[in-house]
């Protein structure tokens, strides 16, 4: 019963609305995701999704292989965004893509669409419209064709 039990769970996070969002932002089974930027503020929900989604472990920041999606946690104050965009589109499989993850509304270091855009324009990334993912805005960054 107890594999029925995590079988349904993780049905249930994957086709939900949360699984929606995610797949929106390009996650699919079997992408090798690699996480940047994690911090105790980030929801943990939306981490255990994607695994369930990519069916697989989220690497962390120590991984050194080329991957297809890199999951970015990104808050103001971080830092320089094109920074971190440029030193994460060395680790993506061509064709990859990078998941922006900003704090939503009301949040006192929600990152300003406009340096968002800056960013991109200057990595030579598009970014899709923003979903909504638990708290958080996602967006899916992916290289000018």
């Amino acid at each position: 019963m107890e594999g029925n039990e995590k079988a349904s769970e993780q049905t249930s996070t994957t086709d939900g609305p949360m699984g929606a969002a995610l797949r929106k932002l390009g996650l699919r089974p079997g992408q090798i995701v690699v996480e940047y930027g994690y911090d105790d503020d980030v929801e943990e929900s939306v981490r255990e999704a994607v695994e369930a989604l990519v069916e697989g472990p989220l690497e962390d920041e120590d991984y050194d292989g080329v991957v297809d999606v890199v999951l970015l946690w990104w808050r103001d104050g971080d830092g320089d965004l094109t920074d971190e965009l440029v030193d994460s589109l060395t680790t993506l499989e061509e064709g990859g893509s990078i998941v922006l993850l900003t704090p939503g509304t009301g949040r006192p270091d929600r990152v300003a669409a406009p340096d968002v855009q800056e960013a991109c324009n200057t990595c030579s990334l598009s970014a899709s419209g923003v979903v909504p993912v638990e708290g958080w805005v996602g967006q899916r960054l992916v290289g000018r064709r």
